[in-house]
């Protein structure tokens, strides 16, 4: 060995040049979980106590809204008004459309009970009772005389209960005259009434 390997001396390295560069320690990766909303405020999703950051949703969100019962006291009043309602239209109905014109009683009299005086007119006077529905009544007088009249009509508005059919019959001349009115009706359904009376014409008496 020479004298300049007396003069070498080794020198003390640090550690780290033997290891070299240490190794950032390894990280393990965490992957993000979904977040879940908390709650739903009209079309936003809300996350956490806390956040104020608001994610829009990505579809509407529809909250149904609580339906209150109804009360039984408003199911009774609308039953009622139902009730009422219908019983209106069936009594329309039944004036509109109900059963027809029918005749309930006939009767026949004269106006004056004691017949007619000299050289006047008997008012003879029939009386048909009906249902109080509209219609037409069709008839004819007969006379004891032997004469008829024609074929009449009476038009019955409705409600009305009652017609009144009018026979005038004059008389002339002197002394006693025994008389008889019949009414014979056609329709609704056929009836007949009569009536008796006399008519008084006595001679003047002498002065």
């Amino acid at each position: 060995m020479s004298d300049s390997d007396d003069d070498y001396s080794a020198t003390v390295l640090g550690s780290h040049w033997f290891s070299g560069p240490q190794q950032a320690p390894q990280q393990t990766r965490v992957q993000p979980q979904e977040a879940v909303p908390d709650r739903v405020e009209g079309s936003v999703l809300r996350f956490g106590p806390g956040v104020t950051a608001a994610m829009p949703a990505p579809f509407p969100v529809v909250v149904a809204e609580p339906v209150a019962p109804r009360r039984r006291g408003e199911w009774r009043r609308y039953t009622l008004a139902a009730v009422v309602l219908l019983a209106v239209l069936a009594y329309l109905a039944w004036q509109r459309y109900g059963p027809a014109l029918e005749v309930r009683d006939v009767t026949v009299a004269t106006a004056d009970p004691r017949g007619p005086g000299c050289d006047s007119t008997a008012d003879v006077v029939a009386v048909v009772r009906t249902n109080g529905r509209p219609g037409t009544l069709t008839y004819r007088w007969i006379r004891s005389d032997g004469t008829q009249s024609e074929q009449l009509t009476e038009r019955v508005p409705r409600g009305r209960k009652e017609a009144r059919l009018h026979l005038l019959w004059t008389f002339q001349g002197r002394g006693t005259y025994g008389a008889g009115a019949e009414l014979r009706l056609v329709s609704p359904g056929q009836r007949t009434a009569a009536t008796q009376f006399t008519y008084r014409c006595a001679d003047t008496p002498a002065g």
